[in-house]
Protein backbone atom coordinates (compact mmCIF):
# COMPACT_ATOMS: atom_id res chain seq x y z
CA UNK A 1 0.00 0.00 0.00
CA UNK A 2 2.75 2.57 0.80
CA UNK A 3 4.73 2.00 -2.51
CA UNK A 4 0.92 2.97 -4.08
CA UNK A 5 0.62 6.14 -1.94
CA UNK A 6 4.32 7.43 -2.22
CA UNK A 7 5.10 5.76 -5.52
CA UNK A 8 8.43 7.19 -6.72
CA UNK A 9 7.44 10.68 -4.96
CA UNK A 10 9.68 13.64 -5.36
CA UNK A 11 9.61 16.95 -3.89
CA UNK A 12 11.36 19.73 -2.79
CA UNK A 13 12.16 19.77 0.84
CA UNK A 14 10.40 22.68 3.05
CA UNK A 15 13.30 22.34 5.95
CA UNK A 16 11.82 25.21 7.94
CA UNK A 17 8.74 22.83 9.14
CA UNK A 18 10.03 19.18 9.20
CA UNK A 19 13.10 20.83 11.54
CA UNK A 20 9.85 22.40 13.90
CA UNK A 21 8.11 18.95 14.34
CA UNK A 22 11.21 16.75 14.47
CA UNK A 23 11.78 17.32 17.90
CA UNK A 24 8.77 15.77 18.67
CA UNK A 25 8.77 12.38 16.70
CA UNK A 26 9.02 9.35 19.08
CA UNK A 27 7.40 11.27 21.70
CA UNK A 28 4.26 10.81 23.05
CA UNK A 29 2.01 13.41 21.61
CA UNK A 30 0.43 14.08 18.81
CA UNK A 31 2.09 16.15 16.04
CA UNK A 32 -1.28 17.71 14.41
CA UNK A 33 -0.55 19.37 11.17
CA UNK A 34 -2.67 22.13 9.82
CA UNK A 35 -3.07 24.86 6.79
CA UNK A 36 -5.14 25.92 4.04
CA UNK A 37 -5.99 23.16 1.37
CA UNK A 38 -3.20 22.48 -0.98
CA UNK A 39 -0.59 24.59 0.74
CA UNK A 40 1.52 21.21 0.83
CA UNK A 41 0.42 19.36 3.97
CA UNK A 42 0.78 16.01 2.11
CA UNK A 43 4.28 16.74 1.17
CA UNK A 44 5.56 17.56 4.56
CA UNK A 45 4.75 14.51 5.96
CA UNK A 46 6.67 12.91 2.96
CA UNK A 47 9.45 14.28 4.56
CA UNK A 48 8.82 13.00 7.84
CA UNK A 49 8.76 9.65 6.31
CA UNK A 50 11.63 9.67 4.99
CA UNK A 51 13.40 10.63 8.00
CA UNK A 52 12.05 8.41 10.06
CA UNK A 53 13.07 5.32 7.37
CA UNK A 54 16.53 6.88 7.10
CA UNK A 55 16.58 7.06 10.64
CA UNK A 56 15.23 3.38 11.16
CA UNK A 57 14.88 1.55 8.20
CA UNK A 58 12.85 -0.85 10.26
CA UNK A 59 10.01 1.38 10.83
CA UNK A 60 6.45 0.72 10.13
CA UNK A 61 4.87 3.62 8.50
CA UNK A 62 1.07 3.25 8.77
CA UNK A 63 -0.45 6.71 5.90
CA UNK A 64 -4.24 6.84 5.57
CA UNK A 65 -4.91 9.33 2.65
CA UNK A 66 -8.63 10.36 2.92
CA UNK A 67 -8.52 11.78 -0.54
CA UNK A 68 -7.59 8.40 -1.99
CA UNK A 69 -10.14 5.85 -2.66
CA UNK A 70 -8.23 2.90 -0.71
CA UNK A 71 -9.12 4.35 2.42
CA UNK A 72 -13.39 5.40 1.73
CA UNK A 73 -14.07 2.77 4.08
CA UNK A 74 -12.51 4.53 6.82
CA UNK A 75 -15.31 6.38 7.98
CA UNK A 76 -15.03 6.84 11.81
CA UNK A 77 -13.26 6.35 14.87
CA UNK A 78 -14.23 2.86 14.98
CA UNK A 79 -13.08 1.79 11.42
CA UNK A 80 -9.67 4.29 12.12
CA UNK A 81 -8.86 2.60 15.24
CA UNK A 82 -9.56 -0.85 14.36
CA UNK A 83 -7.27 -0.66 10.53
CA UNK A 84 -4.75 1.02 12.85
CA UNK A 85 -4.66 -2.35 15.08
CA UNK A 86 -4.26 -4.22 12.46
CA UNK A 87 -1.69 -2.74 10.66
CA UNK A 88 0.60 -2.51 13.75
CA UNK A 89 3.80 -4.56 13.73
CA UNK A 90 5.34 -6.43 16.96
CA UNK A 91 8.85 -5.63 17.42
CA UNK A 92 9.01 -2.91 15.32
CA UNK A 93 8.30 1.11 15.92
CA UNK A 94 5.03 1.94 14.72
CA UNK A 95 3.51 5.75 13.05
CA UNK A 96 0.26 6.39 12.26
CA UNK A 97 0.25 9.13 9.75
CA UNK A 98 -3.51 10.22 8.98
CA UNK A 99 -4.00 13.14 5.90
CA UNK A 100 -7.03 14.98 6.05
CA UNK A 101 -8.69 13.65 9.50
CA UNK A 102 -11.21 15.55 9.53
CA UNK A 103 -13.02 13.53 7.19
CA UNK A 104 -13.10 10.48 9.94
CA UNK A 105 -16.44 11.05 12.19
CA UNK A 106 -15.01 11.20 15.94
CA UNK A 107 -11.38 10.53 14.51
CA UNK A 108 -10.27 12.16 18.34
CA UNK A 109 -11.93 9.19 20.19
CA UNK A 110 -9.54 7.07 18.19
CA UNK A 111 -6.67 9.11 18.75
CA UNK A 112 -7.18 9.36 22.35
CA UNK A 113 -7.03 5.37 22.87
CA UNK A 114 -3.98 5.08 20.50
CA UNK A 115 -2.36 7.51 23.00
CA UNK A 116 -2.94 6.23 25.94
CA UNK A 117 -1.69 2.68 24.84
CA UNK A 118 1.28 3.89 23.48
CA UNK A 119 0.59 1.99 20.36
CA UNK A 120 1.98 4.19 17.97
CA UNK A 121 3.62 7.60 17.44
CA UNK A 122 0.72 10.15 16.12
CA UNK A 123 1.14 12.27 12.99
CA UNK A 124 -2.37 14.17 11.58
CA UNK A 125 -3.12 17.18 8.74
CA UNK A 126 -6.40 18.63 8.89
CA UNK A 127 -7.48 21.52 6.58
CA UNK A 128 -10.13 22.80 8.96
CA UNK A 129 -9.23 24.70 12.16
CA UNK A 130 -12.15 23.13 14.09
CA UNK A 131 -10.04 20.36 14.25
CA UNK A 132 -8.27 21.40 17.31
CA UNK A 133 -11.65 23.08 18.76
CA UNK A 134 -14.19 21.80 20.60
CA UNK A 135 -13.74 17.37 21.20
CA UNK A 136 -10.26 17.50 20.30
CA UNK A 137 -8.97 20.21 22.54
CA UNK A 138 -10.85 18.87 25.32
CA UNK A 139 -10.51 15.58 24.71
CA UNK A 140 -6.72 15.37 24.12
CA UNK A 141 -5.59 18.78 25.72
CA UNK A 142 -1.90 18.93 26.63
CA UNK A 143 -1.32 15.89 24.25
CA UNK A 144 -0.83 17.16 21.01
CA UNK A 145 1.24 20.75 19.21
CA UNK A 146 0.04 22.07 15.83
CA UNK A 147 2.19 23.10 13.29
CA UNK A 148 0.17 25.18 11.33
CA UNK A 149 1.86 24.79 6.97
CA UNK A 150 1.43 28.27 4.98
CA UNK A 151 1.69 28.57 1.20
CA UNK A 152 5.02 29.66 -0.57
CA UNK A 153 7.26 32.54 0.78
CA UNK A 154 9.34 34.46 -1.34
CA UNK A 155 12.40 31.98 -0.72
CA UNK A 156 10.64 29.36 -1.24
CA UNK A 157 8.95 30.50 -4.76
CA UNK A 158 12.10 30.78 -6.43
CA UNK A 159 13.44 27.66 -5.81
CA UNK A 160 10.46 25.82 -6.71
CA UNK A 161 10.26 27.68 -9.95
CA UNK A 162 13.97 27.57 -10.07
CA UNK A 163 14.27 31.58 -10.39
CA UNK A 164 16.61 34.59 -9.73
CA UNK A 165 16.09 37.24 -6.90
CA UNK A 166 14.80 40.45 -8.86
CA UNK A 167 12.16 42.72 -9.49
CA UNK A 168 10.58 40.75 -12.13
CA UNK A 169 9.98 37.39 -10.20
CA UNK A 170 9.02 39.57 -6.87
CA UNK A 171 6.06 40.42 -8.78
CA UNK A 172 5.69 37.21 -10.26
CA UNK A 173 5.13 36.12 -6.87
CA UNK A 174 2.81 38.98 -5.80
CA UNK A 175 0.44 38.25 -8.53
CA UNK A 176 0.52 34.05 -8.64
CA UNK A 177 1.21 33.84 -5.11
CA UNK A 178 3.13 30.30 -3.51
CA UNK A 179 0.69 27.49 -4.11
CA UNK A 180 3.22 24.83 -4.36
CA UNK A 181 1.49 23.28 -7.09
CA UNK A 182 2.81 26.11 -9.40
CA UNK A 183 6.36 24.27 -9.66
CA UNK A 184 4.02 21.85 -11.52
CA UNK A 185 1.78 24.38 -13.31
CA UNK A 186 4.55 26.88 -14.10
CA UNK A 187 4.96 30.68 -14.54
CA UNK A 188 2.47 31.06 -17.43
CA UNK A 189 -0.39 33.47 -15.75
CA UNK A 190 -3.55 31.57 -18.19
CA UNK A 191 -2.11 27.92 -16.59
CA UNK A 192 -1.82 29.62 -13.20
CA UNK A 193 -4.27 31.66 -12.71
CA UNK A 194 -6.91 28.33 -14.10
CA UNK A 195 -5.25 25.95 -11.59
CA UNK A 196 -6.17 28.74 -8.56
CA UNK A 197 -9.63 29.19 -9.45
CA UNK A 198 -9.89 25.62 -9.43
CA UNK A 199 -8.02 25.82 -5.97
CA UNK A 200 -10.70 28.57 -4.73
CA UNK A 201 -14.16 26.94 -5.60
CA UNK A 202 -12.68 23.96 -4.05
CA UNK A 203 -11.85 25.43 -0.34
CA UNK A 204 -15.28 27.80 -0.89
CA UNK A 205 -17.20 24.47 -1.85
CA UNK A 206 -15.64 21.98 0.27
CA UNK A 207 -13.92 23.35 3.27
CA UNK A 208 -16.47 26.42 3.54
CA UNK A 209 -19.94 25.53 2.14
CA UNK A 210 -20.02 21.83 2.91
CA UNK A 211 -18.68 21.90 6.19
CA UNK A 212 -19.73 25.12 7.59
CA UNK A 213 -23.84 24.05 5.97
CA UNK A 214 -24.02 27.56 4.34
CA UNK A 215 -26.58 28.66 2.72
CA UNK A 216 -26.46 31.57 0.73
CA UNK A 217 -23.43 30.98 -1.28
CA UNK A 218 -24.24 33.82 -3.41
CA UNK A 219 -23.59 35.72 -0.41
CA UNK A 220 -20.27 34.35 0.77
CA UNK A 221 -18.92 34.66 -2.62
CA UNK A 222 -20.14 38.55 -2.53
CA UNK A 223 -18.27 39.10 1.07
CA UNK A 224 -14.93 37.63 -0.26
CA UNK A 225 -14.94 39.79 -2.90
CA UNK A 226 -15.92 42.78 -0.90
CA UNK A 227 -12.56 41.18 1.75
CA UNK A 228 -10.44 40.92 -1.43
CA UNK A 229 -11.05 44.45 -2.10
CA UNK A 230 -10.59 45.80 1.09
CA UNK A 231 -7.18 43.55 2.12
CA UNK A 232 -5.38 45.57 4.37
CA UNK A 233 -8.21 48.07 5.69
CA UNK A 234 -9.72 48.68 9.11
CA UNK A 235 -13.48 47.35 9.45
CA UNK A 236 -15.59 44.96 11.65
CA UNK A 237 -18.64 43.18 10.66
CA UNK A 238 -21.35 46.48 11.15
CA UNK A 239 -19.00 48.28 8.51
CA UNK A 240 -19.09 45.26 5.87
CA UNK A 241 -23.20 45.00 6.85
CA UNK A 242 -23.81 48.29 6.03
CA UNK A 243 -21.49 48.53 2.28
CA UNK A 244 -23.58 45.66 1.52
CA UNK A 245 -26.85 46.67 2.29
CA UNK A 246 -25.78 49.61 -0.30
CA UNK A 247 -25.30 47.07 -2.88
CA UNK A 248 -28.91 45.94 -1.83
CA UNK A 249 -27.80 42.76 -0.15
CA UNK A 250 -29.44 42.93 3.23
CA UNK A 251 -27.63 41.05 5.73
CA UNK A 252 -27.37 41.59 9.86
CA UNK A 253 -23.71 42.27 11.31
CA UNK A 254 -23.82 39.25 12.83
CA UNK A 255 -24.93 37.08 9.81
CA UNK A 256 -21.59 38.91 8.29
CA UNK A 257 -19.36 36.88 11.27
CA UNK A 258 -21.40 33.51 11.06
CA UNK A 259 -19.76 34.10 7.35
CA UNK A 260 -16.13 35.05 7.56
CA UNK A 261 -15.15 32.69 10.83
CA UNK A 262 -15.94 29.48 8.38
CA UNK A 263 -13.50 31.46 5.82
CA UNK A 264 -10.96 31.68 8.91
CA UNK A 265 -11.31 28.21 9.59
CA UNK A 266 -10.37 27.16 6.57
CA UNK A 267 -7.11 29.29 7.04
CA UNK A 268 -8.71 31.29 3.53
CA UNK A 269 -8.34 34.17 5.32
CA UNK A 270 -6.88 36.18 8.60
CA UNK A 271 -7.91 37.95 10.88
CA UNK A 272 -5.41 41.00 12.12
CA UNK A 273 -6.68 42.82 15.42
CA UNK A 274 -5.82 46.04 16.71
CA UNK A 275 -3.59 46.42 19.66
CA UNK A 276 -3.23 49.79 22.05
CA UNK A 277 0.31 50.20 22.07
CA UNK A 278 -0.17 52.54 24.78
CA UNK A 279 -2.84 50.46 27.08
CA UNK A 280 -1.46 47.40 26.03
CA UNK A 281 -4.47 45.80 25.13
CA UNK A 282 -6.55 43.99 22.25
CA UNK A 283 -9.16 45.64 20.85
CA UNK A 284 -12.56 43.24 20.50
CA UNK A 285 -13.61 45.45 17.24
CA UNK A 286 -12.59 46.46 14.04
CA UNK A 287 -9.57 44.35 12.70
CA UNK A 288 -8.14 43.68 9.12
CA UNK A 289 -7.94 40.70 6.86
CA UNK A 290 -5.70 39.08 5.15
CA UNK A 291 -5.35 36.06 2.64
CA UNK A 292 -3.59 33.32 2.82
CA UNK A 293 -2.13 32.68 -0.63
CA UNK A 294 -2.02 36.04 -2.39
CA UNK A 295 -2.90 34.17 -5.91
CA UNK A 296 -6.28 33.20 -4.41
CA UNK A 297 -6.61 36.72 -3.76
CA UNK A 298 -5.73 38.00 -7.09
CA UNK A 299 -7.95 34.63 -8.70
CA UNK A 300 -10.79 36.95 -7.18
CA UNK A 301 -10.39 40.49 -7.92
CA UNK A 302 -7.61 41.07 -10.16
CA UNK A 303 -3.95 42.63 -10.03
CA UNK A 304 -3.94 45.41 -11.02
CA UNK A 305 -0.65 47.00 -10.11
CA UNK A 306 -1.30 50.71 -10.16
CA UNK A 307 -4.35 50.22 -7.64
CA UNK A 308 -3.69 46.68 -6.03
CA UNK A 309 0.42 47.03 -5.34
CA UNK A 310 -0.14 48.53 -1.71
CA UNK A 311 -2.58 45.99 -0.73
CA UNK A 312 -0.45 42.99 -1.69
CA UNK A 313 2.40 44.25 -0.38
CA UNK A 314 1.15 44.37 2.71
CA UNK A 315 -0.53 40.78 2.48
CA UNK A 316 3.11 39.66 1.36
CA UNK A 317 4.51 41.08 4.27
CA UNK A 318 1.86 39.91 6.90
CA UNK A 319 2.86 36.32 5.58
CA UNK A 320 6.24 36.40 6.07
CA UNK A 321 5.62 37.71 9.41
CA UNK A 322 3.23 34.46 10.09
CA UNK A 323 5.49 32.14 8.38
CA UNK A 324 8.21 33.02 10.87
CA UNK A 325 6.33 32.31 14.36
CA UNK A 326 5.30 35.65 14.89
CA UNK A 327 1.84 37.19 16.28
CA UNK A 328 0.92 39.92 14.48
CA UNK A 329 -1.37 42.68 15.76
CA UNK A 330 -2.14 46.19 14.05
CA UNK A 331 -0.96 48.56 16.19
CA UNK A 332 -2.15 51.56 17.34
CA UNK A 333 -0.99 54.51 18.98
CA UNK A 334 -3.25 57.63 19.86
CA UNK A 335 -4.72 58.14 16.72
CA UNK A 336 -1.92 56.72 14.89
CA UNK A 337 -1.55 53.38 13.38
CA UNK A 338 1.72 50.79 12.63
CA UNK A 339 0.63 48.32 9.81
CA UNK A 340 2.23 45.43 11.61
CA UNK A 341 3.04 45.05 15.09
CA UNK A 342 5.02 41.21 15.51
CA UNK A 343 5.18 39.29 18.53
CA UNK A 344 7.46 36.15 18.95
CA UNK A 345 8.76 35.15 22.38
CA UNK A 346 8.56 37.81 24.61
CA UNK A 347 9.78 40.43 21.30
CA UNK A 348 8.34 42.46 18.96
CA UNK A 349 8.89 44.08 15.56
CA UNK A 350 7.43 47.01 14.03
CA UNK A 351 6.68 47.50 10.33
CA UNK A 352 5.19 50.17 7.87
CA UNK A 353 4.50 49.39 4.30
CA UNK A 354 4.24 52.06 1.82
CA UNK A 355 4.77 51.65 -2.22
CA UNK A 356 7.12 54.39 -2.84
CA UNK A 357 8.25 56.88 -0.31
CA UNK A 358 8.49 59.63 -3.22
CA UNK A 359 6.99 62.82 -0.90
CA UNK A 360 8.09 64.19 2.36
CA UNK A 361 4.12 63.96 4.02
CA UNK A 362 4.62 60.28 3.00
CA UNK A 363 8.20 59.81 4.39
CA UNK A 364 6.78 61.69 7.52
CA UNK A 365 4.02 59.92 8.36
CA UNK A 366 5.48 56.44 7.78
CA UNK A 367 9.14 57.52 9.62
CA UNK A 368 6.72 59.63 12.28
CA UNK A 369 4.26 56.92 13.10
CA UNK A 370 7.82 54.32 14.42
CA UNK A 371 9.61 57.32 15.55
CA UNK A 372 6.36 58.20 18.62
CA UNK A 373 7.66 54.11 19.48
CA UNK A 374 9.50 54.35 22.61
CA UNK A 375 10.97 51.15 22.94
CA UNK A 376 13.97 49.61 21.11
CA UNK A 377 12.73 46.50 18.91
CA UNK A 378 14.17 46.65 15.47
CA UNK A 379 11.62 48.65 13.07
CA UNK A 380 11.32 48.25 9.50
CA UNK A 381 9.51 50.71 6.61
CA UNK A 382 9.04 48.14 3.55
CA UNK A 383 8.61 49.67 0.46
CA UNK A 384 9.18 49.16 -3.32
CA UNK A 385 11.84 52.03 -3.47
CA UNK A 386 14.99 51.15 -4.52
CA UNK A 387 16.51 54.41 -4.58
CA UNK A 388 16.72 55.01 -0.57
CA UNK A 389 16.72 51.05 0.28
CA UNK A 390 18.77 50.15 3.37
CA UNK A 391 18.78 54.23 4.56
CA UNK A 392 18.74 53.84 8.91
CA UNK A 393 16.67 57.30 10.05
CA UNK A 394 16.63 57.21 13.98
CA UNK A 395 17.11 53.37 14.35
CA UNK A 396 14.55 52.50 11.45
CA UNK A 397 15.10 50.98 8.32
CA UNK A 398 14.04 51.41 4.83
CA UNK A 399 13.73 47.89 3.42
CA UNK A 400 12.93 46.76 -0.30
CA UNK A 401 10.28 44.30 -0.17
CA UNK A 402 12.30 41.48 -2.50
CA UNK A 403 15.00 41.85 0.55
CA UNK A 404 12.81 41.64 3.51
CA UNK A 405 10.80 38.91 1.87
CA UNK A 406 13.92 37.18 2.15
CA UNK A 407 15.13 37.80 5.63
CA UNK A 408 15.10 35.47 8.54
CA UNK A 409 13.60 38.03 11.32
Amino acid sequence: MLDKIFGSKTYIRRPAYSKRIKPYIGKQIIKVITGQRRVGKSHILFQLTDEIKNSDPDANIIYINKELKDFEFIKTDDDLYKYTKQSLKKDKPNYLFVDEIQEIDRFETAFRSLLAENSCDLFCTGSNAKLLSGELATMLAGRYIETTIHSLGYDEFLTFLNLSANNKSLMMYLNLGGMPYLKVIGADEDAAFEYLRNVYSSILLKDVVARENIRNVHFLESLVEFIADNVGSLFSANNISKYLKSQHATVTPQTVVNYIKPLINAFFIHKVQRYDLNGLKIFETGGKYYFEDLGLRNVIRGFDRRKEIQKVMENAVFLHLIRQGYKVFVGQLGVNEIDFVGERKGKKIYIQVSYLLNDEKTLNREFGNLIRISDSYPKYVVSMDELNAGMDYKGITLIHLGNFLMMEL
